[in-house]
């Protein structure tokens, strides 16, 4: 039953990794979220997973029972490919159903799956859709279908779904007949930092190198990326930002295809990451699929120009404040990269411009606000 309005509200969240953590799109939008939520005067619980961390257990960090305020509770997890997200959803939907929660807010489809057992207990549950994850390269037959199963009972049970793209809602409409809420994700002002950390361990200075900073996985596309790179005549370096998810297999193949002038960062967070978006030349997201990219809000908060596909979700995100190529199109991609090496001016023109646009559109304030609203079950 929905809550009567500033009612203080006791929520679940579940389906993301851990949180604090940047493993992922989906753990920033829930520490945002959850925090924000807090800080306002409700309790929530998030159910983190068990396990190592997505990149290797070499970034594992100390558990934490709890952050800002949310309540963390670590859940039974098999810690194997295909596994870790099911078996963590499950325990997780089992201990939501069973808690004094007024609301259970699900994040990704496939946790999804597991959306009838709150609901029979009498909870509202709402579902965010990140991306239509049965689509994603990166998973066998069965977690796709586990997937997809997650998706038709989001459908079938939740109170509300939440979408990060027009393109999603229209798919949900199209597919299902089933309306959804467009709520975008929200980003923060970020204030660029020098380069020390980078220019000490990777030879970085500021301007000298291309970033692409984010999961390396198929779909985002970093292979087309590198093949462009490869044929530009600059002194530019390029650097690839990220960690693997669930398999290196992908990862170990961008190396082997690498040259001497990319570099490879592996997983970063903290000040690292701060200075590689502050000293970027160009910022380039050339994915094939995306839900809603947070790093690319990201880039932008920290005034880089930033090249992307020309895919829906990324193109509604720069508007003019971007430049695009076709998807998938290594040339394209190459001569888009040549013109703004050959253009510093045209760069620095977009560099000024993006931080501003992309923080005053997307804001993590009015994204808390509007899904508290959804909590309530307001009329939309």
């Amino acid at each position: 039953m929905p809550q009567r309005k500033n009612t203080k509200l006791k929520v679940a969240m579940l389906g993301h990794k851990r949180i604090p953590s940047r493993e992922g799109g989906v753990e920033i939008v829930v520490g945002e979220l959850a925090t924000r939520m807090v800080a306002s005067g409700h309790d929530v619980t998030c159910f983190n997973r068990g396990g190592h961390h997505v990149s290797g257990a070499d970034f594992d960090e100390k558990a934490l029972s709890e952050y800002k305020g949310v309540k963390l509770k670590r859940v039974f997890t098999v810690d194997l490919k295909g596994l870790a997200a099911m078996t963590s959803s499950f325990f997780a939907s089992v201990k939501a159903a069973f808690g004094r929660f007024d609301v259970v807010h699900f994040h990704a489809e496939g946790p999804c799956a597991m959306l009838w057992l709150p609901k029979l207990f009498g909870k509202r549950c709402i579902a965010t859709v990140h991306g239509l994850d049965h689509q994603r390269a990166k998973w066998g037959k069965l977690a796709s279908l586990y997937i997809f199963a997650g998706e038709k009972c989001a459908v079938k049970f939740a109170d509300e779904i939440i979408v990060l793209s027009e393109n999603m809602q229209k798919y949900f409409d199209d597919t299902y007949s089933r309306k959804t809420v467009f709520i975008p994700n929200g980003v923060n002002k970020n204030t660029p930092v020098s380069a020390e950390e980078i220019s000490e361990k990777f030879n970085l200075k500021k301007d000298g190198y291309i970033l692409y900073l984010g999961r390396l996985v198929p779909e985002k596309g970093i292979h087309y990326l590198i093949d462009a790179f490869k044929g530009i005549d600059t002194d530019k370096k390029l650097v690839i930002a990220g960690g693997a998810s669930d398999s290196t297999e992908y990862a170990d193949d961008l190396k082997k295809s690498s040259c001497d002038n990319i570099v490879f960062t592996d997983f970063v967070k903290g000040r690292l990451l701060e200075e590689l978006y502050s000293n970027a030349y160009l910022y380039v997201l050339p994915s094939d699929l995306e839900g809603m990219p947070l790093s690319l809000l990201e880039a932008m908060s920290y005034g880089n120009c930033c090249v992307t596909s020309d895919i829906y979700e990324c193109e509604s995100v720069v508007g003019e404040y971007g430049v695009t190529f076709k998807k998938g199109d290594v040339n394209d991609l190459k001569e888009k990269l040549e013109w703004l090496l050959s253009n510093p001016d045209i760069v620095e023109k977009y560099k000024s411009r993006s931080s501003d646009y992309v923080c005053n559109k997307f804001n993590w304030d009015e994204v808390t606000k509007k899904t508290l609203d959804l909590y309530y079950g307001e009329e939309r």
